[in-house]
């Protein structure tokens, strides 16, 4: 009984340590979670600044608090700062080269929000991979692709690849390819064609729709139009103009050729 009696007031303060510990970090992983929520709704609402820096500033503040709380989980087993320091020292090297990845991360995403190379809501490629960005914090950048996939792109790999923005400025030059027949008039197929980007309110008149024949091909005439829009425009113009030109070509006489062969048949 006596031994019985020993192993609990042993164990005892364990388990009330570890009960403590166990409420610290769930209090912790909440308010770490609301603060960083205020932090972000705060910065959102001032014009002024960048929403891509309230989401990185919140994720930061988020990341404090949880190392805040891991210290703190720390001290109830007895643990104090000034240990944790000595020993987070001594192993730095070991930490240095197991987190290299996730260091490598955070120090991208600190010049990914430095200099910007996109911004929340612009549709980017990055090396490759092609999306809406949804959210940049310390260590990720979220992109959304057309068909709502959620993609997850390393700050790491992001800085270090070719970043194409689609949204970075406020106009975009739609480019579109028509082919006509050899025996089509190739001055009034590009007439129709001007006319029809000029008669949509979308097509900014500076600089004016320009058109020209590009290419003669096997078995088409090429003619390419540069229409510039403004960025938000982009696909839905591109979309209805090319039906609005074919519908036009169909109306004028203009024939769009289809690629075909003869067939030569040999005299026996």
């Amino acid at each position: 009984m006596e031994e019985v009696l020993s192993q609990t007031e042993a164990y005892g303060p364990v388990v009330i340590n570890a009960v403590k510990a166990l409420i610290v970090l769930i209090v912790g992983w909440i308010a770490a979670g609301a603060i960083s929520g205020m932090v972000r709704r705060r910065i959102n609402k001032t014009p002024q600044i960048d929403p891509t820096l309230g989401n990185f500033v919140a994720s930061m503040v988020k990341w404090v608090i949880l190392a805040i709380v891991l210290v703190a989980v720390l001290g109830i087993f007895g643990i104090q700062a000034t240990s944790i320091v000595a020993i987070l020292g001594a192993a730095s090297l070991a930490i240095g080269l197991a987190l290299q990845g996730t260091l490598s991360d955070l120090a991208a995403g600190v010049m990914l929000v430095v200099f910007r190379p996109y911004k929340l809501g612009q549709y980017v490629d990055i090396g490759g991979t092609s999306g809406t960005v949804k959210d940049l914090n310390l260590f990720t950048t979220e992109l959304v692709t057309p068909d709502n996939v959620q993609i997850i792109v390393p700050n790491g790999q992001s800085w270090g690849s070719i970043i194409t923005n689609y949204s970075a400025h406020d106009t975009r030059r739609v480019d579109l390819v028509f082919g006509i027949d050899y025996g089509d008039n190739a001055d009034t197929a590009m007439q129709i064609i001007e006319e029809v980007a000029t008669a949509d309110e979308r097509v900014l008149s500076d600089p004016a729709p320009w058109v020209r024949v590009t290419n003669l091909g096997d078995s088409s005439v090429d003619l390419t139009a540069r229409i510039w829009c403004n960025a938000a425009d982009y696909w839905e113009l591109k979309f209805q103009l090319t039906k609005a030109v074919k519908e036009a070509f169909d109306a004028k006489g203009i024939s769009i050729p289809y690629p075909h062969s003869v067939e030569i048949q040999k005299k026996g």
